[in-house]
């Protein structure tokens, strides 16, 4: 909390009176991360387009947003519960997701064996594994934002013409 003051610039009695406990000031920070994060994906138009021009697209667009975030979703995760609650976060994101794969499926430009849920969630956990990887210094964010690129059409089956 002290830390969060200080990046505001206010007192650490002043975050306190906005939020009770670092759980409920990560809960915030979650939801605004949620928003960016949907704001991303929707401003990526993955409903429109060939179905691997789209998903490149989807794929720069929430990676930019989650990379901003990439640290919040490392202390989220630490947080008891936190596996619960990301699935509701998580939902929203998801529906996007299953609809650019089925897109992708029924235009033969995805693996069509897969189930749309199961390849919506590896897109999600390739991207959550990119933040990981960049919270801990491991990766910088470009070389994520590469990596996620080459590894996520190939997770889909892109078909090439």
């Amino acid at each position: 909390m002290g830390e969060i003051a200080a990046a505001a610039g206010v007192a650490r009695q002043t975050v306190y009176a906005h939020f009770p406990s670092r759980e409920a000031l990560l809960g915030a920070v979650a939801q605004r991360a949620l928003a960016e994060s949907l704001a991303a994906i929707d401003a990526a138009r993955p409903e429109s387009g060939p179905p691997p021009e789209a998903l490149d697209r989807l794929i720069g667009a929430w990676w930019s947003a989650v990379a901003r975030n990439a640290r919040v979703l490392q202390a989220l995760a630490a947080v008891p519960g936190a596996a619960r609650e990301a699935h509701g976060l998580h939902a929203p994101i998801l529906e996007r997701l299953e609809r650019l794969v089925v897109r992708g499926q029924r235009s033969g430009d995805f693996d069509r064996a897969a189930p749309p849920a199961w390849l919506a969630a590896a897109f999600l956990g390739l991207v959550h594994a990119a933040a990981d990887e960049v919270a801990a210094g491991r990766m910088d964010e470009g070389d994520a934002a590469r990596a996620l690129r080459a590894g996520i059409p190939r997770v889909m089956g892109l078909r090439t013409r």
